[in-house]
């Protein structure tokens, strides 16, 4: 947040209860493509502020509705319900100018994406991620409340509908028919609390501990979504990792295994089906979507791209396969 913003914030912060010094130092952090991110340091106390921004920071015109930092802060409450371990205290929430102030978790932490990039993929945190998002979509299961709370397939379609999949389909028209129908379906689909950001760059790791963060796309709908979102990252992270792709290939087993003693009976077949089909989707999504992968050169799009249009139509039953068929492409793709 520039220094103009901030000075606008720390009035508001005052009102709200949240300043106890005179003289708060904010500092902007980053914060991805939607919001404007600030730590604020007031004496001893530290905590970080959140305000959705109506334009997205991406090379496409991307324009939201702030009231998805609403969404959040229900999130929020929900999930430090159901996972207190697994989010950041919500200290205050406006939700008529669209921030709030969450729980600083300070130093020691490290970012999920920046470790998976580094190579270090590691079975304990894709375990632990499993479980946090299968805990999360359990509790929320048929809840005709929940259901009310988080009736925001708007919200939904403006941030990940559109520009992942109908966005997609106009750029790819060999596929349009199979991503319109993916777009379709998950637009009729109401089964659970849906994060709809579960990315490695969202998830806070420390040595026993896993906190999920950026929940602004929440909807109740379908929580294949979150699994085959991470699914989707993890496949690209092998592909950036081409030459020796296979640690953290690895993890979208770990990750399903947990997810599914967590979630319980409903993690079945019929779920992991859908899973991998929409993972394809996201795939092709990240090459040629609104949000395009940053990490990977022209061969690996290259080779995202043909990988997600030639199984598209004939998508693989479970992820085994699905993680199989990407894993031979690769060995391919390392030794022409």
């Amino acid at each position: 947040m520039a220094q103009p913003q901030a000075s606008e914030l720390i009035p508001r912060l005052r009102e709200a209860g949240l300043l106890a010094s005179g003289n708060p130092h904010v500092t902007s952090l980053s914060g991805g493509v939607s919001s404007d991110i600030v730590l604020v340091e007031d004496g001893a106390r530290s905590f970080v502020v959140k305000r959705a921004l109506p334009k997205l920071r991406v090379k496409d015109d991307w324009f939201a509705d702030v009231s998805r930092n609403r969404v959040e802060q229900d999130w929020l409450d929900y999930a430090g319900r159901v996972a207190p371990d697994a989010v950041p205290l919500l200290l205050h929430a406006d939700r008529n100018e669209a921030w709030f102030a969450m729980e600083y978790l300070g130093e020691g932490w490290a970012n999920w994406k920046s470790e998976l990039l580094a190579g270090r993929a590691d079975a304990a945190v894709a375990r632990r991620a499993g479980d946090t998002l299968g805990r999360l979509h359990a509790a929320s299961w048929d809840n005709p409340r929940l259901k009310e709370r988080f009736s925001t397939l708007a919200n939904f379609t403006e941030l990940r509908i559109a520009p992942y999949l109908l966005a997609t389909a106009e750029r790819v028209p060999g596929v349009a028919l199979e991503l319109r129908a993916e777009a379709g379906r998950l637009s009729g689909c109401a089964e659970a609390l849906v994060h709809g950001d579960f990315s490695p760059k969202n998830l806070l790791i420390s040595p026993g501990r896993l906190v999920v963060l950026d929940a602004e796309v929440a909807w109740y709908g379908d929580p294949v979504f979150d699994v085959a979102f991470l699914v989707c990252h993890l496949l690209l992270k092998g592909l950036h990792h081409a030459g020796a792709p296979e640690p953290v290939l690895a993890l979208i087993g770990e990750v399903w295994r947990a997810y599914g003693e967590a979630a319980g009976v409903r993690a079945g077949p019929a779920l992991e089906a859908r899973t991998a089909r929409l993972a394809l989707c996201l795939v092709l999504a990240r090459i040629h979507g609104k949000s395009p992968v940053e990490y990977l050169g022209g061969p690996g799009k290259a080779f995202a791209s043909a990988f997600a249009i030639r199984h598209l139509p004939y998508p693989q039953p479970t992820l085994e396969t699905l993680t199989g068929a990407w894993r031979a492409g690769l060995a391919q793709l390392s030794h022409p």
